[in-house]
């Protein structure tokens, strides 16, 4: 099993709580989550945060809620996500509040989670999987220094994203 806490420069990653639906509600049945299948009614919202913490039950991993040091609130969710039906291992992110983005932490938890997964983990291969309408998240992507990999399979062949690679890190460097 993982690492149940990450730490980086600002923020704490924990394990996912059911306290922190209170916040991925809002973000799951509003506009904001067009990239992750939402808007979602209260009930599709409430089985999503099942999932994210069945995740950790099934595997002993998976995304962390992401926490600024000074307060314990879940800014969003952000690492690794491997269901069942994924083609390949991904970490992902979302920031729950527009207020937010452009601060620089999901970049910050990205960085944290993919060195996890490869050291930790020890993944064979990283992507991560950004709707087509939404260039903030691809952005992202590409300042981690994933590439567009055109020929990955897709998750949900019925609605096609974008399938970004994330490099292995050189070892010994």
């Amino acid at each position: 099993m993982s690492e149940m806490v990450l730490e980086t420069e600002r923020l704490i990653m924990r394990r996912p709580a059911p306290r922190d639906f209170a916040q991925f509600e809002p973000f799951l049945m509003s506009e904001r989550s067009r990239g992750v299948g939402g808007p979602r009614t209260k009930a599709q919202a409430w089985r999503v945060m099942c999932a994210e913490l069945g995740h950790w039950t099934m595997l002993g991993f998976g995304m962390w809620a992401v926490t600024r040091k000074s307060d314990d609130t879940a800014l969003g969710l952000v690492g690794p996500w491997t269901p069942a039906d994924w083609p390949e291992t991904e970490i992902g992110w979302m920031i729950w509040n527009a207020k937010d983005e452009g601060t620089g932490i999901a970049a910050e938890a990205a960085r944290a989670a993919i060195d996890h997964a490869w050291r930790v983990l020890a993944w064979d291969t990283i992507v991560s999987y950004v709707s087509f309408d939404n260039p903030r998240s691809a952005a992202l992507a590409r300042k981690l220094g994933a590439v567009l990999d055109p020929d990955a399979p897709q998750p949900h062949p019925e609605t096609p994203c974008h399938v970004f690679r994330h490099p292995r890190p050189e070892v010994g460097s």
